[in-house]
């Protein structure tokens, strides 16, 4: 018997640990090579971990939701096809329950699944009440709180305690009825956040903790960018494959104003500060698993049509979990665009070690004064979000002017003045 181990990918420097989210396969299904076993989530990325070879999955080593290390032992195969003889899964570590819980859950832990188990003992209710509908009749969470809104699931007896030296005679128990909330029409669900949902508050929390934040505000008239925009399209997707939004304009603009004040590109480290010879522009997008933000390398480099190319790579990516851990580290700026949402106005987070965030969004038609009439034009509002710790209210009200300028007259993007 030829035995092939499955281990965790190595993992990068900043991540000590990941969560395995699901496995796709059980022991003594056929696994092809190559053929995707289970997804592993750090709190960056999820990475997919392929069958290293053919044959039968013969053990899993850590359960869905394990937390595991880097080139951990997670599985074995059997290449010649034999199962082997050994236990389906193994539980994954996790912290003791309370003395409490566990003595409530004892009787049950045969037959109901651990998150199910826990609300047994929260709510007292009595060891087989519950009626189980999950795999060969475990009993799930939702089967606990069904039981639990009609009534169904009765309560467990009160356990009854003897002081030290009293009479062995023990009195009658009287039982408060246990009050269930009333959950009719009203359905909840309990889940843990996923790593990259815990990483992102842990990162906005440390970036509110510790940056002086402080939003300045601008409106554009985007007129001029709609017009070229409308003027250019048919061409621009013909020669590069690819449709010309208003992202790269947004992202030009930003490394026009960036290159003016380059205290807007910098960072904090410690007592010093890091200006930044180079421009990586991060793109804040939404996931399924959560915001992202993949960086543009060298962003003042990029043409339109590779930035606009990029951003919808990341799209991608980020829609189906592909997106690398390297495509998410660094930055020196980011953008943030709620007007795919609708957003009007917002104060963006700054993403930390940056020190600035644009925040765009959506473009509506208002009513704006010029020339002393009211016209109407098609307005953005911006916001920019900084550390006022490192750039003053000069810089950074100087900084979204630049930024509105370019937007007001693209061909100081191509003149760079």
């Amino acid at each position: 018997m030829a035995i092939v181990e499955v281990k965790v990918p190595q993992l990068s420097e900043s991540v000590a640990e990941a969560t395995l989210l699901q496995w796709k396969k059980k022991v003594g299904d056929p696994v092809a090579a190559d053929e995707i076993l289970i997804e592993i989530e750090t709190d960056k990325v999820v990475l997919e971990v392929p069958a290293p070879a053919a044959g039968v999955l013969s053990e899993l080593l850590v359960a869905d939701g394990g937390t595991v290390v880097s080139d951990q032992l997670i599985a074995r195969i059997d290449t010649d096809g034999k199962v082997a003889a050994a236990p389906a899964t193994a539980p994954a570590a996790a912290p003791a329950p309370s003395a409490a819980v566990a003595a409530q859950a004892k009787d049950m832990s045969a037959v109901a699944m651990p998150a199910a188990a826990k609300l047994i003992a929260d709510h007292n209710l009595a060891p087989g009440s519950v009626t189980g509908t999950g795999r060969d009749g475990r009993v799930t969470k939702g089967d606990v709180l069904a039981a639990v809104a009609s009534g169904a699931a009765k309560p467990a007896a009160a356990p009854v305690t003897i002081p030290t030296g009293a009479p062995t005679k023990v009195l009658p128990q009287v039982t408060a009825p246990v009050v269930a909330p009333d959950l009719a029409n009203r359905p909840e669900q309990r889940v843990p956040m996923s790593r990259l949902r815990a990483r992102i508050a842990e990162r906005l929390l440390q970036s509110q903790a510790t940056n002086a934040i402080l939003t300045t505000f601008n409106e554009v008239n985007m007129a001029p960018v709609m017009e070229m925009r409308k003027k250019f399209q048919e061409k621009f997707e013909k020669e590069h494959g690819v449709k010309l939004g208003f992202m790269s304009f947004f992202v030009k603009a930003a490394v026009h104003a960036l290159k003016k004040f380059p205290i807007l590109n910098a960072s904090v480290d410690g007592n010093d500060i890091v200006y930044h010879g180079y421009f990586d522009i991060g793109i804040a997008v939404g996931s399924p698993r959560g915001l992202v933000v993949p960086i543009l390398r060298n962003a003042d480099q990029m043409s339109f049509a590779d930035i606009e190319k990029k951003i919808a790579e990341f799209g991608q990516k980020a829609k189906d979990g592909k997106l690398g851990i390297e495509e998410m580290t660094g930055g020196t700026f980011s953008i943030s665009n709620g007007g795919v949402f609708g957003s009007m106005l917002s104060t963006p987070i700054i993403n930390p070690p940056q020190s600035a965030i644009l925040g765009v969004h959506a473009t509506k038609d208002r009513p704006v004064v010029e020339n002393g009439q009211i016209v109407i034009r098609p307005i953005n509002y911006l916001a920019m979000s900084y550390d006022h710790r490192i750039i003053d209210g000069r810089e950074a009200v100087l900084g979204l002017v630049a930024m509105k300028e370019a937007l007001e007259d693209p061909a100081r993007l191509l003149f760079n003045i």
